[in-house]
């Protein structure tokens, strides 16, 4: 007699688990160098990969009777483990807690940087508005600092539009970029386009300058041949005769004795 019941499935190791280090994915947050935006997205592009985003978006639990509750404990055990690895060592004070769980802790993050949220818009907007190429290191980390802050507010419900974003962008920069920005005021092109074109001039203007600088540089006069220096004068006296004794000349003998 053939068993015709199909063996049960094999359960392999929960993708979560391969995980070594949370750090190499996800950046630790600080809310200046890592905004919460930006944390939130990797840490949810991850869970999602990983199969654990249902531990950190509301889906409830299931029931400490139910047989998947033991495997589900330590799949959100290790994801608890991710939010705290990835937080600054000043934010992790204000979110460990015993017998927590990742969604628990996932709302506490979330309420750090959500709570009082009217007065976090309003300094994120005279932040924004102030914002100036000129104190900034480069072109690059100007642009950068104002897409940080547009997701910041975005996060205390003020979001920004992108012709905003684009107007603040030439509004603070210096005037050497007068014609770019010009031409961005009267094309409207998107932040993208508008940031890549200011590359461009920037990159335009450093080429110009260092062509100029080789013309002004005064080219260094041609070497002359090398020839051999002028033999030194003969003596005025009689040449030198050999010694009538020997094959030696004079500078011979006169080095012999």
């Amino acid at each position: 007699m053939t068993n015709d019941t199909p063996p049960p499935p094999k359960t392999g190791l929960h993708p979560v688990f391969t995980v070594t280090n949370i750090q190499h994915k996800v950046r630790v947050l600080d809310g200046t160098k890592v905004t919460y935006a930006s944390w939130v997205r990797l840490f949810k592009l991850h869970a999602r990969g990983y199969k654990v985003l249902s531990h950190i978006d509301g889906t409830p639990a299931p029931a400490e009777t139910d047989a998947s509750y033991e495997s589900w404990c330590e799949v959100d055990a290790h994801v608890l483990q991710w939010i705290y690895g990835t937080l600054s060592n000043d934010l992790l004070p204000r979110v460990l807690e015993d017998e927590s769980t990742a969604g628990a802790a996932w709302v506490r993050v979330e309420n750090i940087f959500n709570n009082n949220k009217g007065a976090r818009a309003a300094a994120l907007e005279s932040e924004f508005n102030a914002l100036r190429l000129g104190n900034m290191p480069s072109l690059e980390a100007y642009c950068q600092c104002l897409c940080e802050i547009v997701w910041m507010l975005k996060d205390v419900d003020a979001p920004v539009t992108e012709r905003r974003l684009v107007i603040q962008l030439v509004r603070g920069l210096t005037s050497e970029y007068d014609t770019v920005a010009s031409y961005i005021n009267q094309t409207s092109p998107n932040f993208e386009t508008a940031w890549s074109m200011l590359e461009l001039e920037l990159h335009r203007k450093s080429g110009s300058e260092e062509s100029a600088t080789a013309l002004a540089t005064p080219a260094l006069p041609a070497a002359e041949p090398w020839t051999d220096p002028a033999p030194k004068a003969a003596s005025n006296g009689p040449p030198r005769q050999p010694h009538p004794n020997s094959g030696y000349s004079d500078w011979e003998n006169d080095f012999a004795e």
